[in-house]
């Protein structure tokens, strides 16, 4: 009995571009029994976007002069 995959759509990548790792899990787990190779592109998709948006998060955190100033909090 030989597996058959059945293409689906690009708009599964959605799903890990608007919602990063969660997106790409949910989408891993709806489409890799029809479509496994989309799945894990999926998948890589959501780790990438987060791996990007915590470099971004390094990147600018420091710049911001706010941040610094210990939020003025007097205990």
């Amino acid at each position: 009995m030989s597996k058959t995959e059945k293409p689906r759509s690009n708009v599964w990548y959605l799903l890990p571009i608007l919602f990063g790792v969660i997106g790409g899990i949910i989408a891993f787990f709806i489409i890799r029994k029809d479509d496994p190779r989309k799945a894990k592109n999926c998948l890589y998709v959501g780790l990438i976007l987060m791996f990007i948006g915590i470099m971004f998060n390094m990147l600018v955190t420091p710049s911001i002069p706010e941040l610094d100033s210990g939020f003025n909090i007097n205990i």
